[in-house]
């Protein structure tokens, strides 16, 4: 495990996720929020086991992006391994945390089942509207992706607002840093349902996203990404944040 960050707000490792969670101690977190590895872009096995970047990109212009880590398990290891790490969540979080874990409609199944099997409360699915998506000639247009929310037995409400099920948000493609990146709004939005100041841990940090909702919104982050290349870019991304 290397530190990378280590402030009073954020706090961002480089590592292996479910080795990095089992140091953390007990009952010391409470939001996870996260955007794991789908293991998914295909309906066969070879094509779920191909390189992210011609999974998930589409067209003949495709920008380069750091090699994501981890996106090639099967169905049955994928529920597995989440199962693992949802697991120590369970025990870092404390009493009535969330939980928002990122799918989309092929690991659903999968991601609801680990979810319940690590211990969590399945509260729902809220429902990520990508109106960019690319159109499906003859068929429906796959453009949602999901967040399975959940809870460590009952949850605590810190809001009066009645949030929605279905939130609407582009992807700015000249933008991301991330092949798999979500909007930044996106998370801010999803941070109304946690407690003002609370602390935010994401295993699966990414381009650190997560922390710059964090600190657009007065929360303390902890992350954990295993892509020397991601983490580099985060660190970078959330100290020019916090400097600015």
């Amino acid at each position: 495990m290397t530190t990378l960050l280590a402030s009073d707000r954020i706090t961002l490792h480089q590592g292996e996720a479910l080795g990095i969670l089992r140091a953390l101690p007990d009952n010391s977190v409470d939001t996870i929020l996260t955007d794991p590895p789908y293991s998914s872009g295909g309906m066969t096995i070879s094509a779920r086991q191909a390189d992210p970047a011609q999974k998930y990109q589409h067209g003949s212009t495709k920008r380069r992006y750091p090699a994501m880590l981890g996106d090639n398990r099967d169905q049955r290891s994928f529920t597995l391994w989440a199962s693992l790490w949802l697991a120590e969540c369970w025990r870092i979080a404390r009493d009535g945390a969330r939980l928002m874990v990122f799918t989309d409609w092929r690991q659903l199944p999968a991601m609801t089942d680990a979810v319940q099997a690590a211990g969590w409360m399945w509260r729902g699915v809220l429902t990520w509207h990508k109106p960019s998506a690319r159109p499906t000639l003859g068929d429906f247009k796959r453009d949602a992706e999901f967040i399975i929310t959940g809870s460590k037995g009952k949850p605590l409400t810190h809001t009066r607002r009645c949030l929605p099920g279905v939130y609407r948000h582009h992807v700015n493609a000249n933008r991301k840093v991330h092949l798999t990146e979500k909007p930044v709004p996106l998370l801010t939005d999803l941070l109304e349902v946690t407690m003002p100041g609370c602390t935010v841990l994401d295993p699966f940090a990414g381009s650190g996203t997560t922390g710059m909702a964090c600190l657009q919104t007065g929360r303390s982050f902890i992350g954990i990404e295993l892509s020397p290349e991601y983490a580099a870019i985060a660190a970078k991304r959330l100290t020019e944040a916090m400097e600015g």
